[in-house]
């Protein structure tokens, strides 16, 4: 079942502080598990270094384009995309500002943080 009004934000190319590589399996652990398991939040949110997980050499895409079909709404942070010089390498998601983050955050009934 969807958590009908969950924010998920992710902020890192990974999950958690530390090994990069551990990070990435621990983002791709959880996203998959999330879809398999039928819990979906309503939208995830990308900003800084997470925006990465939606570009072309992400390992995670799949799984992404997989939660965007079931209905989860991705918003990638348009300022952290054009920082890195990636915004041509978005294959999941829609470009969003801070103001729709912060809209976003506003209206959620839960702010996960990754």
């Amino acid at each position: 079942m969807n958590n009908s009004n969950t924010l998920v934000q992710i902020d890192k190319n990974g999950m958690g502080t530390g090994n990069e590589e551990l990070g990435l399996i621990l983002i791709s652990n959880y996203l998959k598990l999330s879809l398999n398991n039928d819990q979906l939040p309503k939208i995830i949110t990308f900003y800084n270094a997470g925006v990465k997980l939606t570009c072309s050499d992400s390992p995670v895409l799949d799984t992404l384009k997989d939660m965007e079909k079931a209905g989860v709404k991705l918003i990638i942070c348009k300022t952290c995309l054009n920082f890195y010089k990636i915004e041509n390498q978005v294959e999941v998601g829609i470009q969003g500002t801070m103001q729709d983050i912060l809209t976003l955050q506003a209206d959620a009934s839960k702010v996960i943080n990754l």
